[in-house]
């Protein structure tokens, strides 16, 4: 689904666009690729699971056309991307132990790392802001804690170290617009690999919103969900460009609640939930799969699989900006205008495609 009702771009700026994507990548797709990257906007990365069940990642157009594809050992969740070193990730779906970094144009070998022992990924991380470090999402299961596994970019992406996330299932996290800063989801839910995906406390879950310094791994401030809503599970994240924090939940108590599903805050202030229509908290189905701001227009969008739902709102004044129906509704990223969504029965912008798009996916190259 394309929610972007403003889209231009002029023939200079699609040989920009090339120009930005390099001669090496151009030369190297077929011309049908070639002329989808001259038409396109933004290039974006998604892992999928094609028709034959196996998995991939795959760089397309904000078309939906396909550019390049890259094999991926087992399912993948989130993915995060260098603007610097230009390298992306996909991390596994918990509780995989795989990574694997790629450059969308396929010019690189893919490295694939795995988790340390007594680790699982969490399926999300993000790059510092020179690109040298990556950061990742970790269980360390035997003693129930959330951890932020550190690896060198510079070095085949070896492990080089770790700090705590600050609570219980780690998500989520992206970094402050000035990199000193880690903003971790930590869903408070306890899970084992020895139970799969099986969620293990749900009666005393302990879901926090942890900020962490990248050059200590000191924790800078938490904030905990309120008593009477401990079974709401903080789960993805984004920043605006005021700073903003928003964060996007799902519910884990009784079906019937209609319980706030995001919200926002700045560093040094109090959480303070999106007040929702009560028939829109309805269509949210009390389950926000993804989160994504647009910093250029101001908007903030949520995504519902179980509710079917795209969800936009006003950063400014949190006010419904538009609600749209897309059935098994997954990733959402900022577009030139407004937002891109994608759902697992293959559909991402206005096209549809034979691949099953994962939950998540990531702008890889721009104007």
């Amino acid at each position: 689904m394309n929610l972007n009702p403003r889209r231009s771009m002029g023939l200079i700026d699609r040989r920009a666009f090339l120009t930005m994507a390099g001669a090496v990548w151009a030369a190297a797709l077929a011309p049908r690729a070639t002329f989808a990257l001259s038409r396109t906007d933004a290039v974006y990365a998604s892992a999928f699971m094609a028709p034959d069940g196996s998995y991939g990642v795959a760089t397309l157009t904000e078309e939906g056309e396909i550019i390049a594809r890259e094999p991926l050992p087992a399912r993948a969740h989130g993915l995060t991307y260098s603007p610097i070193t230009h390298r992306a990730v996909a991390f596994a779906r918990r509780p995989g132990t795989y990574a694997m970094i790629f450059t969308p144009d396929n010019s690189v070998e893919p490295i694939v790392i795995t988790s340390v022992e007594g680790r699982h990924f969490y399926g999300h991380g993000c790059f510092s802001a020179d690109g040298r470090l990556l950061y990742a999402t970790e269980n360390d299961f035997a003693s129930n804690r959330g951890m932020i596994g550190v690896y060198d970019g510079t070095n085949d992406f070896v492990r080089i170290g770790e700090f705590p996330s600050y609570g219980i299932g780690p998500h989520d996290m992206t970094l402050s617009a000035d990199g000193r800063m880690l903003v971790v989801a930590n869903g408070g839910i306890e899970t084992h690999p020895d139970f799969g995906r099986t969620k293990l406390n749900l009666d005393h879950m302990e879901p926090s919103l942890a900020l962490i310094d990248t050059q200590t791994g000191a924790l800078i401030e938490r904030h905990v969900m309120p008593d009477h809503l401990r079974q709401l599970s903080t789960r993805h994240v984004d920043i605006d460009a005021d700073g903003r924090i928003w964060f996007a939940c799902q519910y884990e108590g009784a079906r019937n609640d209609l319980p706030p599903l995001a919200g926002s805050f700045a560093r040094g202030e109090d959480i303070r939930f999106l007040a929702l229509p009560a028939k829109t908290t309805l269509a949210l189905a009390n389950y926000v799969g993804a989160i994504a701001v647009n910093r250029q227009d101001g908007l903030v969008a949520l995504t519902s699989p179980k509710g079917g739902t795209v969800l936009t709102v006003d950063a400014k004044t949190g006010q419904v900006v538009r609600q749209d129906s897309l059935a098994d509704a997954a990733g959402i990223a900022a577009a030139a205008h407004g937002f891109i969504a994608s759902s697992y029965r293959g559909q991402f912008g206005d096209a549809q495609s034979k691949v099953a798009w994962d939950q998540h996916f990531v702008k890889v190259g721009k104007l």
